[in-house]
């Protein structure tokens, strides 16, 4: 019994230490590890020739611009992303209420809502291609399916989840439709719209290499293709982390924006 306790103790302040250490020292070491990591895959012969050194990567990045290409590859990507996303998000959430709120259009839309979601985007490239042609407009069409359906799933399960006490209630009291919409279901919901936007842009992200499969003549998933073709694993490797960076960075955005917006929420320490 004594041991048991005396376990417990060395483990609440185990916690107590870790829980003091600051987030920047935590991301601190995450980086090194990262880096150490990344310097292994470099030094391994069956991974060296994918993964160049931390030097040579980022070296490439002045190669790509004396080549004229990075900055419309980037201009290309956060254009094609941010109109599928905004497209996608007005979609997403009409129709997620609607469906949540009539029967006729829950039965009829969420069957196929379910069924395409399940197809890879690459697979519908051709035939997206094939309607729009080539360029801009099939990457944003592809973009914009591959999030709406996220988003409208999860905005949908938002209001679902919406307790059913709190509209008979609003009702009673006089509110109409619209103000049920307005003051009940709006503030409900608002935390699954939030996770709808943060869980849309990764889609987005991640879409971005088969919606760049669309005949587009710059990008960053276009380039990743091209480079590939050409054998450049470094700048390669650089494109497909500033990726993962423009990831991080929407991320952080979108939740400084919830955190704002969903202030009343209690949510548990990250």
């Amino acid at each position: 019994m004594a041991k048991k306790e005396k376990t417990k103790k060395k483990d609440k302040r185990l916690h107590n230490f870790l829980l003091r250490i600051p987030g920047r020292v935590w991301l601190l070491i995450s980086f090194i590890l990262a880096m150490i990591f990344w310097y292994l895959l470099s030094i391994i012969p069956a991974t060296s020739r994918a993964f160049p050194n931390v030097v040579t990567t980022i070296s490439s990045l002045k190669t790509m611009i004396e080549r004229g290409v990075f900055f419309k590859d980037l201009a290309s990507s956060l254009i094609s992303v941010g109109l599928g996303f905004l497209f996608a998000f007005l979609l997403a959430l009409p129709v997620a209420i609607l469906m949540a709120w009539y029967l006729p259009v829950r039965k009829i839309l969420n069957p196929w809502i379910q069924f395409v979601r399940n197809i890879p985007p690459l697979a519908y490239v051709p035939l997206v291609v094939i309607c729009a042609g080539v360029g801009r407009r099939p990457q944003v069409i592809v973009i914009t399916l591959a999030c709406f359906l996220t988003m409208c799933v999860t905005i949908y399960q938002g209001v679902m989840n919406v307790d059913e006490t709190l509209i008979k209630a609003a009702r009673v009291l006089g509110a109409s439709d619209r103000d049920i919409f307005i003051r009940v279901i709006t503030p409900a919901t608002l935390p699954f719209i939030m996770t709808a936007v943060r869980l849309g842009a990764s889609v987005a992200l991640t879409t971005l290499i088969a919606a760049e499969s669309t005949g587009a003549v710059a990008g960053l998933g276009m380039r990743i293709r091209s480079l590939s073709n050409s054998f450049e694993p470094a700048p390669m490797l650089l494109y497909i982390i500033i990726i993962g960076i423009i990831g991080m960075l929407i991320e952080t955005g979108i939740r400084h924006l919830e955190r704002r917006l969903t202030r009343w929420q209690d949510k548990r320490e990250q």
